[in-house]
């Protein structure tokens, strides 16, 4: 089974490292001189200079080459949310022998406040398409080191193709048909991985650090129901197992965020050092947009969203957070 990863951050470098170990494996970018910097060294200098390229993964620039490469296999997406929409549209607009299509992505768009399914369902309903999510850094999956993610579709041929294509004994892939449900999960951590970034760098300590994790946990399976997702779905691997390793990892971007706001630094500073997509910055005002339409209680989230909008220090958020009334846990 072929197939063809397109971006080449890294999460899209490190899964094409990992697919091509089993199977004939090319790697999209857009960019002609960053593509011929790969090709040369070897390694992807800018966003994942740690590891070096397999001989057998190619690099290349020719989207409609790529995508007939993995015709009888699969096309992995690998950009940020916010190009997921021209990539499926690009993708929609060759219109034969399309390959199936999951995405790695995880937020919300911004203006529609869209999922991936739901973007799917508008610009390419003919699509077969799905999510290939779960907690995973994408440093150490370049290493090889043991990792675990779940492909979740409404179209079971289309998650068992991806068992097929990147389950071995260092990716362990799982199924799931709550494509909903693990979307809601990979969006909504990237949110408390931020809070939990906050209350380390004011050395709130590690009870803080639980109560966040396990009510960022509430809040997420709360706007995943409102949404029509399965509750056991964030006990899984998109959820719980991706909301730990986001909120306590030191190779978490959104948890970086949230550390140095703490420390007083202004957001767009904080932004242009990190030279990577953070979606939880973009994600938490679009969180809290449909969860008010949904009449769902997220103060976690409402809290981040303010400290980035500059409305509340952190002090004042916790202040916030604290002073909210007792009510039952459930």
């Amino acid at each position: 089974m072929n197939l063809t990863v397109l971006g080449a951050g890294a999460w899209g470098t490190a899964l094409a490292i990992h697919a091509c170990r089993h199977a004939p494996t090319r790697l999209w970018l857009r960019d002609a001189a960053q593509a011929a910097q790969m090709r040369s060294l070897r390694r992807n200098a800018r966003y994942l200079p740690e590891v070096a390229l397999p001989p057998a993964l190619q690099v290349s620039t020719d989207f409609d080459a790529c995508v007939a490469h993995a015709r009888d296999g699969l096309v992995i997406v690998a950009t940020p949310m916010s190009g997921l929409e021209a990539m499926l549209r690009a993708l929609a607009d060759l219109k034969a022998d399309t390959p199936g299509v999951l995405w790695l992505c995880k937020g919300f768009q911004e203006g529609t406040g869209w999922l991936g399914h739901e973007i799917a369902r508008v610009v390419a309903p003919a699509l077969r398409v799905g999510v290939l999510s779960g907690p995973s850094f994408a440093l150490e999956v370049a290493r090889g080191q043991p990792t675990a993610l779940v492909a979740a579709s409404s179209d079971a041929a289309l998650a068992e193709q991806a068992v097929e294509a990147l389950h071995d004994g260092q990716l362990r892939l799982y199924t799931s048909n709550d494509p909903v449900g693990v979307e809601v999960g990979g969006a909504v951590k990237n949110v408390m991985a931020i809070a939990t970034g906050i209350a380390d760098g004011m050395g709130l300590g590690l009870n803080a650090r639980a109560a966040l994790i396990t009510r960022g946990l509430a809040e997420m399976t709360r706007l995943g129901l409102a949404l029509g997702a399965r509750a056991e779905t964030f006990m899984g691997l998109s959820g719980l197992g991706d909301l730990v390793l986001t909120t306590t990892g030191d190779l978490s971007r959104n948890r970086r965020v949230g550390l140095r706001l703490a420390e007083g630094v202004p957001l767009r500073q904080i932004l242009a050092e990190l030279g990577h997509v953070a979606e939880g910055v973009l994600s938490a005002p679009t969180v809290l947009r449909r969860a008010h339409g949904r009449g769902v209680a997220m103060p976690i989230t409402e809290s981040v969203v303010g400290v980035l909008e500059g409305r509340l220090t952190p002090p004042q958020a916790l202040e916030q957070l604290m002073g909210r009334e007792a009510r039952p846990e459930a």
